[in-house]
Parts: C-alpha cells; sequence; structure tokens
C-alpha cells in the first residue's frame, strides 16, 4: 500500500482508501462529476470523478472503503487524484487501523506529560478539578486520547485533542514563568480544560464529523458547562475562580466572529487565547508542508488567510 503521504505529482494509483467524503457537483459546463476526500492514516487527498457515470465507477458512499485507479497530479499547489475506476471493497480487504490518522507522537507519552503538568498544580481546587477529569474519569480519558481536535483545520487525527491540548498548557507554563503577573494554575487548567468540549462536539473515527450537540451548541459553551459541572461536585470551590475558570474558556478563540462568547477580560484569558492561536497555525503549516510537493508559493491558504510561500533558507 502506498500511503497517501508518499504520492507524488504524477503518480498513477492503484489502492484501497476511505472515502471521507462523497459529494455530487456540476461543472461550470454542466457536466456531472463527484467530489471525494480519501483517507488513510497519514492523511488526506482531494480526489475528483470526471465521470461518474462511467461502468468501472462503481456504487459507494462516504465511509466505504473503496479501491481506485487513478492519477495524480498538482493543482493549486496541492495534490489531486483524477479517478478513472472505484470498486466498493469488501470486508476483510482492508485493516481498518491503516486508514485512521494518528498523532505521530506516542499517545501514552504525551498523557503522561500532560499529568505531569496537572501534578505541578498548587492550587487545591484546580487540581481537584482536573483530577476529576483526566485521573478518576475513565471514559472521559478514553475519549480524550481517541479525539481529535478539529474536524480537519488542525490536529485532525486520532490523538490530535491530547497533542494540541499538551501543546498549548506548555505554552502558557512558559507564559507564566516568563510572565510573572500570570497566575500559573488558573492558566494552566483553563489550557488543559479549553477543548475538552470536543469530545463531545466531534463524533469518534472514522466519523470524525460535528455531532447534532456539537452542531447545536460548539464544543466552547459544552465546556463550560462541563468544567462547572464538576465545580459544582467539589466542596467550596471558590465562585470567584470557577467564573474566571470559565471565563478562559468563554474566551480562548479571542473574538466573537471567531466563535468566543466573550473576549478576553483577563489576562490570562488573553495568553490561552495567543497559545492556541499559535499552535493551530504552526500545525496547520505543518500539515500544510507535508501536503505539497511545492518548494515555492503553494497559493493562497483560505484557513490562513494568506498566500504561503515554502521557507528557502537551508537548514
Amino acid at each position: 500500500m502506498k500511503y497517501i503521504k508518499d504520492l507524488n505529482d504524477g503518480d498513477r494509483v492503484a489502492d484501497i482508501y476511505m472515502c471521507k467524503q462523497r459529494t455530487a457537483a456540476v461543472t461550470k459546463n454542466g457536466k456531472n462529476y463527484l467530489s471525494l476526500i480519501l483517507q488513510d492514516k497519514t492523511g488526506v487527498i482531494d480526489a475528483k470523478v470526471w465521470d461518474p457515470s462511467s461502468p468501472g465507477i462503481a456504487e459507494f458512499d462516504a465511509m466505504d472503503y473503496v479501491e481506485v485507479m487513478g492519477d495524480v497530479s498538482l493543482f493549486n499547489g496541492s495534490l489531486q487524484m483524477s479517478v478513472k475506476r472505484v470498486r466498493l471493497c469488501r470486508e476483510g480487504e482492508y485493516n481498518p487501523a491503516d486508514f485512521l490518522p494518528t498523532s505521530s507522537r506516542d499517545i501514552e507519552e504525551m498523557y503522561q506529560e500532560l499529568l505531569k503538568l496537572i501534578n505541578r498544580t498548587q492550587n487545591e481546587y484546580l487540581k481537584k478539578l482536573l483530577n476529576s477529569f483526566f485521573v478518576e474519569d475513565e471514559a472521559f480519558i478514553k475519549k480524550f486520547k481517541f479525539s481529535s481536535a478539529a474536524k480537519s483545520v488542525h490536529h485532525g487525527f486520532v490523538g490530535g485533542l491530547l497533542e494540541h491540548t499538551l501543546s498549548v498548557a506548555t505554552l502558557c507554563e512558559y507564559y507564566a514563568k516568563q510572565y510573572p503577573i500570570l497566575k500559573r494554575d488558573l492558566l494552566v487548567t483553563a489550557a488543559i480544560c479549553h477543548d475538552i468540549g470536543k469530545v463531545r462536539e466531534l463524533d469518534a473515527f472514522p466519523v470524525n464529523d460535528y455531532s447534532d450537540e456539537g452542531n447545536l451548541l460548539g464544543h466552547i459553551v459544552m465546556g463550560s458547562e462541563m468544567v462547572g459541572e464538576r465545580i459544582r461536585e467539589i466542596p467550596g470551590f471558590p465562585q470567584v475562580l470557577g467564573n474566571e475558570l470559565k471565563h478562559c474558556i468563554l474566551a480562548h478563540h479571542g473574538e466573537l466572529e471567531y466563535g468566543s462568547p466573550k473576549k478576553p477580560a483577563l489576562v490570562e484569558a488573553f495568553a490561552l487565547n495567543f497559545a492556541d492561536n499559535v499552535d493551530a497555525k504552526m500545525e496547520t503549516f505543518k500539515e500544510l508542508m507535508e501536503s505539497t510537493a511545492s518548494q515555492d508559493w503553494i497559493g493562497f491558504q483560505r484557513t490562513l488567510d494568506t498566500n504561503v510561500r515554502m521557507t528557502k533558507m537551508p537548514d
């Protein structure tokens, strides 16, 4: 099997992939075609079936495993596959583990790093809150380790939520050392909890799409509710501290137009927003650079809102 990350411009492909997305569309000339997203554990590739009525194109749906034959080419700085033939695969012809994108880092090692951050928390109430999620709640822990941090923009893979959370929390601990005005325990706790709502916002793999609850409420509101529920179970948890923690979660996207119910009002909320944005942007660049064969200008990237060029400075 040739993984998606190893595909190059000009390759001819005959392999099995999971069809993550299947959309019927029409060209400007009024011709029907299919737009697909094919996936394996190393990534995704945009694919087009330009002649869906061809006898070589079998019936299949999104989330099916299909054997495809096609040609890979470079389009607007990214690889795209033109599919000539599609066959629906039978159970036993594939190993589902080959088609789930997974963090390049060891999940258990990352989780132990996260627990060390929690163990360095001095505030008894915040530590109890963190332990209630990340030490005592086995069902939550399992979901948290397996979840992605996004449907597609960044960290959209198994272990992605853990990897993103660990990175943001580590950045926040550094910020607290660099800027003494920041309350370390509040900031790091907010960082660890900022995206916990994603265990409910996104359905489990291989679907990794928005749940009904996720579409209606979103992970920010759900995360704040989850934290509020646990706070009420901890006797004597200071109301002011609880409100400050929930504010950091509610404001971590920074701007109302980016989905934050509140704009940051606390210095810790500003720091969390910066750390979250830095890690998301760095991962977006990393995934973009790994998915393109271009050594020059890649083109305009909607998620970054800019025209991106590969760095030419030698290592």
